[in-house]
C-alpha cells in the first residue's frame, strides 16, 4: 500500500484564495495526493473575550479579526473544489466545530480529519463518524484513553479510519519525535497508521516514520516559511516537499520485499564470479 501524502495547507493561505490556489499547485506537482485545510466557525470556537483581545495581525487588532481573516467562505471553497478537480487532487478539511462540518457536508469530499485539538470532543466524533468517510485521527496532545474513546466510536458506526502519530508542538524538537509510538499505536489498536509531522523543517524524522511502514504522511505546506502566520516556522517549502516525496517514494520500495532471504537472479553471476576459488562440494 502507498504512502498517502497529505499537503497540509491549513492556515498558511493567510485567507488568500489565489495564494492557495498556488500552494494546491505546488502540492500537485511535488507529487501529494491531497491538500487539505482546517474549517472554523470563530465564534463557536473561541470565547468572546479571547476573540476581543488585543492581537495585532493583517487583518486588525483583535484576535477575532485574526481569526476570522484566515477563514474561508462559502466561494472560496466552491473555487477551491472546482480548482481541485480541475488539476486532479483530492482536497478535504479538518472541521473545528459541527457547524462547519455541515458546511463542508456540501462538497463531496472523499476524506476527513479529525484535529489532534478535537480528538476529545465525543459528540464532533461521533458526528464525524457517522459520516461513514475514511478519517485521519491525529493523536496529539492526548493519551492512550483519549485515542481508545476515539477509535471505540469510529468502529462503532463502522467508519473506516486511521490514527496518525502527531507531537502538538509547532515545531517541536527532534528528541522529542518518539516514532517508536507508530508501531506501539499499531500493535495496540490493530490499525492503519500515519504521520503527521511538525518537526524544524527537516526530512529525516518523516523519512524514519515512512520506514516503518506508515500508512500516511502529512507535513505542513508553504510556498515561503517568512510569510505570516504561526505555522509557517514547522511547514516546508516546495522544493523540500518534493525532495521528501521522492525520498518517501524510494523508502517504500527499498521495504516492500516479501521477508523471504533468497538467492536474487542478479546474484547468480556475481556470486559464480567472486565465489570461483571456493570448492563448494567440500
Amino acid at each position: 500500500m502507498s504512502i498517502f501524502i497529505i499537503s497540509e495547507i491549513g492556515i498558511n493561505h493567510n485567507g488568500d484564495l489565489e495564494l492557495a490556489k498556488k500552494m494546491i499547485q505546488e502540492s500537485k506537482d511535488c507529487g501529494a495526493d491531497a491538500v487539505k485545510f482546517q474549517k472554523r466557525e470563530v465564534d463557536l470556537v473561541y470565547d468572546k473575550k479571547l476573540l476581543d483581545s488585543f492581537r495585532e495581525s493583517p487583518w486588525g487588532k483583535t484576535q477575532r479579526a485574526q481569526k476570522e481573516g484566515l477563514e474561508f467562505n462559502e466561494e472560496n471553497y466552491i473555487e477551491i473544489d472546482r480548482f481541485c478537480k480541475k488539476i486532479n487532487i483530492e482536497w478535504f478539511a479538518s472541521a473545528w466545530d459541527i457547524k462547519s462540518l455541515e458546511f463542508l457536508d456540501k462538497f463531496k469530499l472523499n476524506f476527513h480529519k479529525i484535529a489532534s485539538a478535537m480528538i476529545v470532543d465525543i459528540e464532533l466524533l461521533n458526528e464525524v463518524a457517522k459520516r461513514k468517510k475514511h478519517t485521519f485521527i491525529s493523536t496529539g496532545m492526548s493519551n492512550m484513553e483519549d485515542i481508545e474513546k476515539a477509535v471505540n466510536i469510529f468502529r462503532t458506526h463502522k467508519c473506516s479510519f486511521e490514527l496518525m502519530h502527531c507531537i502538538s508542538k509547532y515545531p517541536f524538537d527532534d528528541k522529542k519525535a518518539n516514532l517508536n509510538l507508530i508501531n506501539t499505536l499499531k500493535d495496540k489498536f490493530k490499525c492503519n497508521v500515519g504521520y503527521s509531522g511538525h518537526e524544524r523543517g527537516g526530512l529525516a524524522i518523516s523519512y524514519a516514520a515512512a520506514a516503518l511502514g506508515i500508512s500516511s504522511l502529512e507535513r505542513h505546506f508553504t510556498l515561503n516559511r517568512t510569510m505570516y502566520g504561526s505555522d509557517q516556522a514547522a511547514s516546508i517549502e516546495p522544493k523540500i516537499f518534493k525532495e521528501l516525496i521522492g525520498g518517501v517514494r524510494k523508502i517504500e520500495l527499498a521495504i516492500s520485499g516479501d521477508k523471504n532471504k533468497k538467492i536474487l537472479e542478479e546474484e547468480i553471476p556475481i556470486a559464480k564470479k567472486l565465489r570461483a576459488h571456493i570448492n563448494v562440494n567440500k
